[in-house]
């Protein structure tokens, strides 16, 4: 059974939260232990955040899976001044990062490293490029 609190969050933000044994189709998420353990460790305010970092950013609906919701949470954490400044230059700096590229990169060095850390890598040089450290973007 799913977690009454991450189904209420998964709704708030327009994803549907489905059970480990069902394949996720395009707005739904079968994360649900990952969910609740971000909720017990961070609370539901992080942990919609989060959520709200990868639902309701337009390129980003596919990837609300394990490794990405960690990751993203790492960055939450990471850029939280950032956030709490500009929440919307922030949805907004998501919408534009090729996620599901970076993703796929990632997992070339599946075995090698955890897939949060090679994820969290790359997200976070595309995040500092966005955020002002120019010199990155070459």
């Amino acid at each position: 059974m799913i977690d009454p609190r991450v189904k209420s969050l998964c709704e708030e933000v327009g994803l549907e939260a489905i059970e480990g044994t069902a394949y996720p189709r395009l707005g739904q998420t079968r994360a649900v232990n990952t969910i609740k353990a971000l909720i017990d460790n961070f609370g539901e305010e992080h942990t919609r955040l989060v959520l709200m970092t990868l639902a309701e950013t337009e390129n980003n609906k596919a990837l609300v899976d394990r490794e990405c919701l960690w990751m993203a949470s790492d960055m939450v954490m990471k850029f939280k001044e950032e956030i709490e400044r500009d929440a919307s230059f922030w949805l907004e700096t998501w919408d534009l990062m090729p996620l599901g590229y970076l993703q796929s990169v990632s997992h070339e060095l599946r075995g090698l490293v955890k897939q949060r850390d090679a994820l969290a890598g790359l997200v976070y040089r595309e995040l500092r490029k966005r955020y002002g450290q120019l010199e990155m973007e070459t």
